[in-house]
Order: structure tokens, then C-alpha cells, then sequence
């Protein structure tokens, strides 16, 4: 099992700083307690980073993360995964699957985490966590999806491959409201109870 650390994004709704640098409330960035929960959950993880983000590069790498750079044209969701998981390719885990997830989630629980990869493990096509019957993340595939993760476009990544297999989805349930925290402006941060 792999798992993939989405963290090549812009964050423009975030304002001027650099989102996944943002400092939590406990002072660890944003993008490093994601990184920490998931290499806790999936110990080889690849974080996929724009080629000019050098030091959430550093940052992620220092943490035990394997690096997978984002070229100038592989800018949206879709080739930033494509990239991911394409470099997964190098490692022989990756014929167990993969677990995706955001690195501006940095409240998931790594037993959530390890929930979604056990799940696939046990031959699930995809699973997904659920809160309260809301879909969450991380989202895990079996490898029998690479290919088509490898060649999403676009800006919805891996949604796509979710709503053409919908058969073969496993909702997980998690008590866990991490798995709905998805930070993509500063008053994000106030909301949320795990911050506090």
C-alpha cells in the first residue's frame, strides 16, 4: 500500500501565505501534520509538490515522505495525481493500492486512515470514510485503478474514477470528524472544533 499526499495546489482562496507552511495551533504547518497522520497510517507515502515549493519539498521529505515534483504544466489536480502516481510506480507496494490524501486535512485520524488501506487490503475497489453519513477523506483504490488514476484530467483528480466505479465503493464508517476538515480559507481554521 502506498500512500499519496496531494499537496501541489495553489491555495489562492487561502490568501498570500503559503497554506500548507500555515501554522496550526499547535505550531505544526499545516501540511506536516497531514504528512504525519498519513506515513503513521501508510509508512512508504509520496508527496506530490509543485518543483518550486522547495521547502514544503524539504519539509515533507524530512518527515519520511518520498517527493514526487510537479512540473510548470502539470499544474491542476489531475496531473498532479497522474504525477503521484506514476512515480508510485518505482515501488513494489504499489500492487497493493493506494491511499490518497489532502495535505490541507491535517485533522484526520491515522487509525481513520489505516481503516480506508485496510479496507482495500481486504478487497475493497475503493473505499471511502464517512462522518455522520458524509463522505470523507482519505480515498483509497486497489490497484487495479492505477491506470486510470495515472490518466485523469481536469481539476477532479480522482473523483472521476470514483464516479465511474460507484459499484465498487465502500463507504467505512469513522468516528472521526477529521475526515471532513478540509481547510481551504483562514476562517476555516475557526471552525473547526479539532483546533481548538
Amino acid at each position: 500500500m502506498i500512500g499519496i499526499l496531494m499537496a501541489a495546489g495553489f491555495s489562492r482562496r487561502f490568501g498570500a501565505s503559503n497554506k500548507l507552511m500555515h501554522a496550526l495551533p499547535d505550531k505544526t504547518p499545516m501540511a506536516l501534520a497531514a504528512a504525519q497522520n498519513l506515513i503513521t497510517a501508510v509508512p512508504l507515502s509520496i508527496a506530490v509538490v509543485r518543483a518550486e515549493n522547495t521547502a514544503l519539498a524539504d519539509m515533507l521529505r524530512q518527515a519520511g515522505l518520498h517527493i514526487a515534483l510537479c512540473t510548470e504544466d502539470e499544474q491542476v489536480m489531475a496531473d498532479s495525481l497522474a504525477t503521484a502516481i506514476r512515480y508510485a510506480a518505482n515501488f513494489t507496494e504499489a500492487k497493493h493500492g493506494f491511499v490518497i490524501a489532502l495535505a490541507d486535512m491535517p485533522y484526520i485520524k491515522p487509525a481513520s486512515i489505516s481503516a480506508i488501506a485496510h479496507a482495500v487490503s481486504c478487497g475493497a475497489g475503493i473505499a471511502i470514510p464517512t462522518f455522520n453519513g458524509q463522505r470523507g477523506h482519505p480515498v483509497g483504490f486497489a490497484a487495479k485503478f492505477r491506470n486510470e488514476l495515472a490518466q485523469v484530467s481536469g481539476d477532479e483528480g480522482a473523483r472521476a474514477v470514483v464516479k465511474r466505479h460507484a459499484h465498487a465503493v465502500q463507504l467505512i464508517a469513522c468516528d472521526d470528524a477529521g475526515i471532513l476538515a478540509d481547510i481551504d480559507t483562514p476562517a476555516d481554521l475557526e471552525s473547526l472544533p479539532q483546533a481548538s
